[in-house]
């Protein structure tokens, strides 16, 4: 098929005058390298890691929109404070969307990169939220028969980050997990996976109808941390599972604190000399998100074998290298309608993506929600 000679892309930036700007800016297609593939994007989620780059350390509560169509721009103040941290950035037009599927429409000259012609394929780009991108043919995921883009959209942030949790639990020597925000897509994913992997996992939820949710998929341990009997509950589902390792989606809070508290608690319940020092078992609680922008607060009454430390998905596969990261990937392929299905509430175009009304939906990160980036919609 003959390719448009340009197409639109969305990109972020951060002015010398202390706004945000995000609109899309039309490009010219370029002709890929041997090793590079084109691919036409049809799907793009939007995930939680995408919304730092998109609008970073701004004012969105006063975000505006203005224009239509490909002319549709974004703008938002951004503080004195979110000047600071995002100086590196300043002036500099950032792309977008860090996953996405679509299919490949043009292709180098190499073998590989040839054989996925008219396929529908997974890629990983960082500048998925446009109307095509260029990318290396290895870091395609080719989708199976009958997977669509939509289906494969989500392929590698959540079913990776899911499977890596449970990686880093073997690696590091533990035998069950805890979980926050256990009611997202990402958090129902890694419910099918411990199910069907026979790893006890511990939810922690904060709504009465996101306990239904996990309940509903046979989720044996939810925790609600609205509820009076919160730590009671935590402590007495830590002690029947054995879990010493969390994984925190919130970060701010006393969220961590409270995890590594109900641990030492359930350590307790098990008979053993006394120690000023606390349990001997290692208790480690892994930063991995942020919906919570407050403070870190550990107060300190879970002895002296634990840990608190940031865990990243890219930075656990280099650690883990390329022999990991192929049977993982090769797993999500095979289970990409079922384990790893992703479930979507809304669609939108390039252009809706920059309305304030939408954006102001997408940004609320809500438990239940997501959006669907689709690039091929009319702008």
């Amino acid at each position: 098929m003959s390719l448009p000679a340009t197409y639109l892309k969305m990109f972020s930036t951060v002015t010398e005058g202390g706004e945000l700007r995000m609109e899309m800016v039309e490009k010219e297609m370029p002709t890929p390298k041997p090793n590079q593939v084109i691919v036409r994007v049809e799907a793009a989620p939007i995930n939680p890691s995408d919304l730092g780059v998109m609008f970073g350390w701004s004012n969105m509560a006063a975000a505006t929109s203005s224009g239509e169509g490909a002319g549709t721009v974004l703008t938002a103040p951004v503080p004195p404070q979110g000047m600071r941290v995002m100086k590196a950035r300043i002036g500099q037009a950032l792309p977008v969307g860090n996953e996405g599927a679509g299919t490949v429409v043009a292709a180098g000259d190499d073998t590989y990169a040839q054989s996925l012609m008219g396929k529908v394929v997974a890629t990983l780009g960082g500048n998925m939220y446009g109307q095509y991108v260029c990318v290396d043919a290895m870091s395609c995921l080719p989708l199976l028969p009958g997977c669509t883009a939509r289906d494969g959209a989500s392929s590698f942030v959540n079913p990776l980050t899911a499977l890596s949790m449970l990686e880093t639990m073997r690696l590091e020597g533990h035998t069950a997990l805890v979980h926050t925000a256990a009611a997202s897509n990402l958090g129902q994913m890694l419910n099918r996976i411990c199910q069907a992997d026979g790893v006890e996992l511990v939810n922690i939820v904060r709504k009465e109808e996101q306990e239904k949710i996990l309940r509903d998929m046979g989720a044996k341990y939810v925790v609600n941390s609205s509820s009076d009997s919160f730590m009671p509950d935590l402590i007495d589902a830590i002690h029947a599972t054995g879990a010493t390792l969390a994984f925190d989606a919130t970060g701010g809070g006393d969220l961590a604190s409270n995890i590594l508290t109900a641990m030492e608690g359930a350590a307790a319940r098990t008979p053993g000399a006394y120690s000023i020092y606390g349990s001997i078992k290692h208790k480690q609680v892994y930063l991995y998100g942020g919906l919570d922008v407050s403070p870190t607060v550990l107060t300190r009454g879970y002895g002296m074998a634990w840990g608190v430390g940031g865990w990243l998905l890219p930075n656990f596969l280099a650690r883990v290298g390329d022999e990991v990261a192929g049977r993982l990937r090769t797993r999500v392929a095979k289970e990409l309608k079922t384990t790893f299905a992703s479930h979507y509430t809304d669609e939108i175009s390039l252009s809706d993506a920059l309305k304030a009304d939408v954006v102001a939906r997408y940004n609320a990160k809500t438990t239940g929600e997501k959006f669907l980036m689709c690039p091929q919609l009319e702008v």
